[in-house]
């Protein structure tokens, strides 16, 4: 089946519903499986009744800590939405909104935007300036126009609830496991390649792709980690380091992500290749020379190799 093209709305407009919609309404950092749960709700009921199935989110301005260090970017963010059956996402500036009342709200999104016929939430959404609408005001001010709310149940891990709190403090502190279990899907960057140093060509023999974290975005805890990035049309299987260089690089510098991907080679720079993490490997450390860290890259990068092999042997 030709998986139909998403279209985004980036800023309060009517969207493409000629049928009206069902919509999940949320911030969505991170996609997890909350987030999933949720969306995926409104996208089986607009399949079910021949609605348009939506996304009501929004985007925070740069630097702002409301929802705390963005976990995906704006372009991933919208790609999962769109594997989960998304077919309209609106996604304006927070500023376009924050000051609607609750019922100015439901009015100018969810009635003359979406045409919704059903809504879906988390039974934590609030909305509305300062918060002032809950899931019940949700579903009062819905019932007068017709609307129904769905409010979906809360996912779970580990006996607590899922959330992009704890999906941060995770990645933070290593425990990637935990963090791509929450996230239904392996945490991944797609961060603009840009010039290094050219340590790793020059000094080590493992060229490296470069792609530091922007301000404001959440970064994972330093270290090693077998990962795998989307070059050429294909899958290579890579380790990554994501640190300040302490080998190589004086105390006070800034904080590193470089990935060796063995037997690629090819310009890159400029583009905007995904990234995903797989396993963290093991901390940094400082060696005594430029030989080990040249080893423990060289280790690392087959470490990935083989693991990726061993999925593909389990397929």
């Amino acid at each position: 089946m030709q998986r139909m093209e998403l279209h985004i709305t980036e800023t309060v407009e009517p969207v493409a519903a000629p049928h009206g919609s069902a919509v999940a309404l949320g911030f969505f950092d991170g996609v997890h499986l909350g987030h999933r749960a949720v969306i995926g709700a409104a996208v089986a009921a607009a399949r079910r009744a021949g609605l348009t199935p939506a996304v009501f989110t929004f985007e925070l301005p740069e630097g702002n800590t409301l929802k705390g260090g963005r976990i995906l970017s704006r372009t991933q963010k919208h790609r999962r939405m769109a594997e989960l059956g998304a077919r309209e996402v609106m996604d304006p500036p927070f500023s376009e909104f924050c000051n609607l009342s609750p019922e100015a709200f439901v009015e100018r999104i969810l009635v003359d935007c979406f045409e919704a016929r059903q809504v879906f939430c988390g039974d934590n959404f609030t909305f509305g300036a300062r918060a002032a609408g809950n899931v019940e005001s949700l579903q009062a001010l819905c019932a007068r126009r017709g609307i129904g709310v769905t409010v979906v149940e809360m996912a779970g891990y580990g006996g607590k609830t899922v959330s992009s709190t704890r999906i941060r403090a995770a990645l933070e502190e290593g425990r990637l496991d935990d963090a791509n279990a929450m996230l239904g899907a392996p945490y991944a960057i797609d961060w603009t390649v840009r010039h290094g140093k050219g340590v790793g060509t020059s000094r080590l023999g493992t060229p490296t792709i470069n792609q530091n974290y922007p301000a404001g975005t959440l970064q994972p805890c330093c270290g090693v980690y077998l990962t795998r990035i989307r070059l050429q049309d294909r899958w290579w299987p890579a380790a990554t380091g994501i640190s300040r260089r302490p080998t190589v690089d004086k105390a006070g510098a800034p904080v590193s992500c470089e990935t060796y991907v063995p037997g690629f080679s090819g310009d890159v720079y400029g583009t905007n290749p995904t990234l995903e993490f797989h396993k963290y490997l093991c901390p940094i450390r400082k060696f005594d020379s430029l030989q080990a860290l040249s080893d423990l890259i060289t280790t690392a990068a087959a470490r990935s190799c083989a693991y990726f092999q061993g999925l593909e042997d389990r397929i």
